[in-house]
């Protein structure tokens, strides 16, 4: 099994724990989320290992998979796009279309079988330079009616004006290279290194309101995290042990 894959269920159970989707902070059983994956029992071992190893979970033999709820904190993200003011920012819509969702968004989106969601392609032009490419997702339920002008301003600032209460965003990144398609675009050429970056906002309720993958260039992230006392001394026990 791809270690794409394996990230996408790391990603997915972070997004749940955070959700709280679990009842009393324990997570089904490996067998029972291989079945839901899709994957084979070692594939899930291997999310879970890195989900301990990040101090999110605890696996206590004979009885379960726990949430260990100390370990929930927020860390501050800075990242190169947060020092651009907005009047510098634009956005260029490609496409905008309502689509029927594949199981990776159903799982994502928690749907139901048939309902619809918005899929956009956007680019991203900071100081008149294209640097991102964004396509995203967003459920037909929680917004009904989408246009261009939305696309192309703010989707956040459209869920607030919506009333919806956002809560925070979980972001993964991971080294890339353009593709042509890409390249083209972005006026780069094929290879040039690039950040993939996966994002989902998530309202005060635990609902996901928007998904997104961006392909980005001149791209740089700090992050600022608080310091985790009781992980630090696990992991420097366990180095130890061996």
């Amino acid at each position: 099994m791809s270690s794409r894959k394996t990230e996408f269920i790391v990603i997915d159970l972070v997004s749940k724990i955070y959700q709280q989707k679990f009842w009393n902070n324990k997570l089904p059983t490996q067998r029972d989320l291989a079945s839901a994956y899709q994957v084979s029992r070692f594939t899930i071992q291997k999310a879970l290992k890195r989900l301990e190893s990040i101090g999110l979970i605890s696996v206590i033999q004979g009885d379960g998979i726990y949430v260990r709820a100390r370990a929930l904190g927020n860390p501050l993200v800075y990242n190169s796009m947060i020092e651009v003011p907005y009047q510098e920012l634009q956005s260029k819509m490609l496409y905008l279309k309502k689509i029927i969702p594949d199981p990776k968004l159903i799982s994502i989106f928690n749907l139901n079988q048939n309902e619809e969601v918005w899929e956009y392609k956007r680019l991203r032009i900071v100081r008149y330079e294209i640097t991102q490419i964004e396509t995203g997702w967003i459920p037909c339920r929680l917004f009904p009616e989408l246009s261009r002008d939305i696309i192309e301003d703010s989707i956040q600032n459209h869920a607030l004006k919506n009333k919806y209460q956002i809560s925070h965003f979980m972001t993964n990144y991971q080294p890339d290279s353009l593709t042509k398609e890409e390249a083209e675009l972005l006026g780069c050429k094929k290879g040039t290194p690039a950040m993939e970056i996966t994002s989902r906002g998530v309202l005060k309720d635990g609902t996901i309101f928007v998904y997104s993958k961006i392909c980005a260039i001149h791209y740089e992230c700090t992050y600022i995290i608080p310091f985790n006392k009781e992980v630090y001394l696990s992991r420097r026990k366990k180095g130890k042990q061996k």
